[in-house]
């Protein structure tokens, strides 16, 4: 007799990401012959830049194939450590920016303890907490707020039992950026909470259309219990190289790396030497793309902003917009953002990620990391499925 299968009670309750769910199924729809256009990941179209891939191959020639320190290659850690202004004894690298914030919340919180994060957020953060042993502590903070917290609503949150604030700027999924009064007026309140780490997920820090700053700019007297995380999948269009990165004080990243050493140890060879590449190449590349994906921000915002029922600000970063839904839903019929969403896949062959996926119901999140071409079929279909009958 074959003995049934029961989940270990931290993962209970735990899927496969929306994201990811949603992907899939738009993929088996398109296997079976539908016409589906996808606007639901956030992987630039953009290639990886030449002089990189050429540095991976020659790395891999010079028979860099093994494994590599676990907390990353010397000279890696070196050049991020230099961008950074600090020391590479304060730096991993880890197998992307997801395993880097694994890391640290294995590595930091013990059953019970908090975590605070301002919805949107990106879909990962809490069943990473949760996973962890923590519980996710989470703000609302719709769109009239900017989709940012407020220092008020940091203050209510927080409790003797937090042990983080995670920020994300520029943000997945609205595009929020942070200004640096903004942070300054964050990093006040925590002041007087030091039992509060500040997790800041930086990712898309060079896809920002306005002015950006560093949490450990904006509040240098906070670096000390201050986590940055980074990588090059966004920004160099290198999801799939899975090379990330932790930036934070010295017993932090000794404890991560603990962490990482019963995972995964290092990260890959070859993608490490194609980092170091990205970060110590031609920068120029970055502007160049910025100033694409801005133009197709502005396109997508003003053809949103023409269909009945949907109401899109001009996110400040990344490259997704995250509409008001709330009055397509109730022309529609439908209850929930998700429900409006699966029609748009099943019945209009659009892709899209509901609000709820980011802990903020009654939006959705479309990517505009796109070509032009999909973009405009897809916001024709959305267009067409919410024409006045």
């Amino acid at each position: 007799m074959t003995a049934a299968f029961t989940r270990a009670d931290r993962i209970r309750g735990l899927e496969v990401s929306e994201i990811v769910q949603i992907s899939e199924e738009a993929a088996t729809l398109r296997a079976a012959g539908r016409d589906v256009v996808s606007l639901s990941t956030g992987e630039p179209d953009f290639p990886t830049p030449s002089h990189v891939i050429e540095a991976a191959h020659q790395a891999a020639l010079a028979g860099q194939t093994r494994y590599t320190a676990n907390s990353g290659t010397p000279a890696l850690r070196a050049a991020i450590a230099v961008q950074a202004g600090t020391t590479a004894a304060e730096v991993i690298v880890s197998t992307g920016a997801k395993q880097v914030i694994a890391n640290a919340m294995l590595a930091t919180l013990n059953p019970g303890d908090e975590v605070v994060m301002p919805a949107p957020f990106w879909t990962s953060y809490a069943d990473i907490v949760s996973m962890a042993g923590g519980r996710p502590v989470v703000v609302p903070c719709p769109m009239e707020t900017g989709f940012k917290l407020s220092p008020s609503a940091l203050k209510a949150a927080l409790t003797p039992r937090t042990r983080w604030l995670m920020l994300n700027s520029p943000s997945n999924p609205s595009g929020a950026v942070y200004s640096a009064a903004e942070l300054r007026a964050l990093a006040e309140v925590l002041a007087r909470h030091p039992q509060v780490w500040i997790l800041s997920d930086e990712i898309y820090r060079h896809l920002a259309y306005v002015p950006f700053t560093p949490f450990t700019e904006a509040a240098p007297e906070l670096r000390d219990r201050t986590l940055i995380v980074d990588g090059v999948s966004k920004a160099y269009a290198m999801t799939g190289w899975r090379i990330g990165w932790g930036i934070g004080p010295k017993a932090l990243i000794g404890a991560m790396g603990t962490v990482q050493g019963q995972v995964t140890s290092g990260a890959s060879s070859v993608s490490q030497a194609a980092a170091l590449a990205a970060l110590t190449g031609d920068q120029s590349l970055l502007a160049t793309r910025r100033a694409d994906w801005q133009v197709r921000r502005d396109r997508v915002v003003h053809a949103l902003n023409a269909i009945p029922g949907i109401d899109c600000p001009s996110p400040d970063g990344a490259f997704y917009v995250f509409p008001r839904i709330t009055a397509a839903m109730e022309a529609t019929g439908h209850a929930t953002d998700a429900d409006f969403c699966r029609w748009l896949l099943h019945d209009h062959g659009v892709a899209l990620v509901p609000g709820r996926a980011f802990g903020l119901p009654g939006h959705l999140r479309l990517s505009f990391a796109y070509s032009q071409a999909d973009l405009d079929k897809g916001l024709a279909r959305i267009a067409a499925a919410l024409e006045p009958r």
